[in-house]
């Protein structure tokens, strides 16, 4: 005779699903980081070592003159010229249509013209109003202007690093000054354009006694 089928009370207790998520593998991605700053890490490192070679010279220059601020006086461009015998004539009448954006410093043809301030020199060029110029790029990123010489300085070029009292030519008449006295034609630009240079000439003259250079 068969055996009858178990009841439900006496059928073997079913174990319960276990609800834990498996653990997540992180291997991959710590794997990824840690490639990440291993190149990173390389790439900072030759970007260092670059940055501080010869090569970088003029782009360190460039980097140190546009952080650094304005100069809060300047240096007699000409030899032998005192800031105080310089006639104020920023903002004069020049032509109908024009005015002068900077001073006239007279002296004799020859006298040798010298950088103001530290720089980096972005225009050696003849033509138009201004004859043979010099443009240096100085702190603050403002421009200076060196004008109507009668030469340049032996072997300058355009990206020469120059520094204060560095010779840049000699003055002359060149350009729309021909035929008046040799004087040097200086100007300052800032970003917003020219402004009168005079005030800081005579301010380093104060400070140094007005003594020429």
């Amino acid at each position: 005779m068969p055996e009858p089928d178990p009841t439900p009370e006496s059928a073997p207790p079913v174990a319960p699903k276990s609800t834990r998520k498996p653990r997540r593998d992180y291997t991959p991605q710590l794997r990824a980081t840690l490639r990440f700053v291993f190149w990173a890490a390389l790439f900072a490192a030759a970007g260092y070592w670059a940055w501080h070679q010869p090569f970088m010279a003029k782009p360190r220059a460039i980097a140190a003159l546009s952080a650094a601020p304005a100069p809060e006086s300047l240096p007699m461009p000409v030899d032998g010229v005192r800031a105080s015998r310089v006639a104020d004539t920023y903002g004069a009448p020049r032509g109908s249509d024009r005015q002068h954006e900077g001073v006239d410093i007279f002296a004799p043809r020859g006298t040798p013209v010298r950088s103001t301030t530290d720089g980096l020199v972005v225009g050696v060029r003849e033509g138009g109003l201004g004859g043979k110029q010099v443009w240096v790029m100085g702190p603050g990123r403002q421009r200076h202007y060196y004008a109507h010489l009668d030469g340049f300085a032996d072997l300058l070029e355009v990206g020469d690093l120059v520094r204060p009292g560095d010779a840049l030519g000699v003055v002359g008449d060149t350009g729309n000054a021909r035929g008046t006295p040799p004087h040097l034609h200086y100007g300052v630009y800032a970003s917003d354009g020219a402004f009168d240079p005079l005030p800081l000439l005579r301010a380093h003259g104060a400070d140094n006694g007005d003594a020429a250079r």
